[in-house]
């Protein structure tokens, strides 16, 4: 299809003589007599490659028309046709947005070759643009694919966390019940000391499974109705790094890998299985050591009942410093009772729900 050129000019000689050279180059041209003329076939819709305008005509300036062209058609170059003496003008136009100019009285072969570089600007321009907008597509494109492959590995993570849940609470259910408290204990004080999501859902990962190293725990000790014997306390304290091994495996978890090995270090150095101290101890670490005494000391243990939440807070407080972190301690006790309370019913609940199965139709 052949490129089509709006011509306006007020005199008709000169459209004419235009016109018809551009016609006879292959060019498909329409003819204004005005720029009210011209505007009114752009308003109309007419589409044009390019448009050719004398710089000076009776009804409106050069610069105006160009002006009210850009906004219409910002993609369509404009030449400007000047007089020798209008030549300041004609370089305002292309400040202003004009493709070029050309100095009355020009030859045939100074219009083709102007309206030609013209045309090839404006096609370099509509190309360069189509591969900005499929680009942008494509990028648009590949982020959905990203965010639902993010989702779809997210979900993966979830059953394998459930997995290994699973497979604790068939070692033991109240363990089971044990993981969740303490991962919902530990999100709320993250939450307390403002951390960002991301690390909360490391930090919680690491909660929910710092316990899972007591799959390999003999049945003898894990539910054993009294207190463990020294032997047996070495026992029990591998589970640190019997859950390590387990945990470090899995990409994705190891940084709640580091959790799962630390929890049971203390502040001052004295705890188990490294002798951490301070901050060498991980910050997810010294959250869940917090959660997890909290619901240790609330909740029926073989050898003893469960004891009340200002016991808890009040040993807490006590080992601050030394088993614990002192400022994780201290947003802990700034937290009201009814955190923990409520965190604990819901916990339960899930459970309930869970482990009980519905009720068949029909019976009571």
């Amino acid at each position: 299809m052949a490129d089509r050129i709006l011509v306006v000019d007020d005199e008709k000689e000169i459209r004419d003589i235009v016109t018809s050279m551009l016609n006879s180059a292959g060019y498909a041209c329409k003819k204004a007599g005005s720029r009210t003329e011209a505007l009114a076939a752009l308003d109309a819709g007419e589409q044009f490659d390019l448009m050719l305008s004398d710089l000076t005509m009776a009804d409106l300036d050069g610069i105006g028309l160009l002006e009210r062209t850009m906004d219409k058609c910002p993609n369509m170059p404009v030449v400007i046709v000047a007089a020798i003496d209008e030549i300041p003008v004609a370089l305002t136009a292309i400040r202003n947005g004009a493709y070029d100019y050309l100095l009355k009285p020009f030859e045939r072969e100074q219009l083709l070759s102007t309206v030609s570089r013209a045309l090839e600007n404006r096609r370099l321009k509509l190309e360069n643009l189509t591969y900005r907008t499929n680009l942008e597509s494509l990028v648009k494109a590949r982020t959905e694919q990203l965010q639902a492959a993010m989702s779809s590995l997210e979900r993966s993570y979830d059953m394998t966390l459930e997995g290994f849940g699973d497979a604790l609470a068939l070692k033991n259910a109240e363990t089971e019940g044990h993981s969740k408290r303490v991962t919902a204990f530990t999100i709320a004080i993250a939450r307390a000391l403002g951390l960002p999501r991301e690390q909360i859902n490391v930090v919680a990962r690491g909660a929910f499974l710092h316990d899972i190293g007591k799959m390999a725990l003999p049945d003898r000790i894990l539910i054993k109705p009294g207190k463990l014997d020294a032997d047996e306390t070495v026992m029990m304290r591998e589970h640190c790094d019997h859950g390590y091994k387990i945990v470090k495996k899995i990409p994705f978890l190891s940084e709640a890998a580091e959790i799962v090995y630390a929890h049971h270090e203390r502040f001052d150095g004295s705890g188990y299985p490294r002798g951490l101290k301070g901050e060498q101890i991980p910050l997810g670490a010294r959250l869940v050591a917090v959660a997890n005494t909290l619901d240790s000391i609330t909740s029926d243990l073989p050898y003893r009942p469960a004891q009340s939440l200002q016991a808890a807070r009040e040993e807490i407080a006590k080992w601050s410093g030394r088993q614990f972190d002192p400022e994780i301690v201290k947003t802990f006790l700034e937290m009201p009772d009814n955190t923990w309370e409520g965190l604990r019913r819901e916990i339960e609940a899930q459970i309930f729900r869970v482990s009980v199965p519905p009720t068949p139709h029909g019976q009571a």
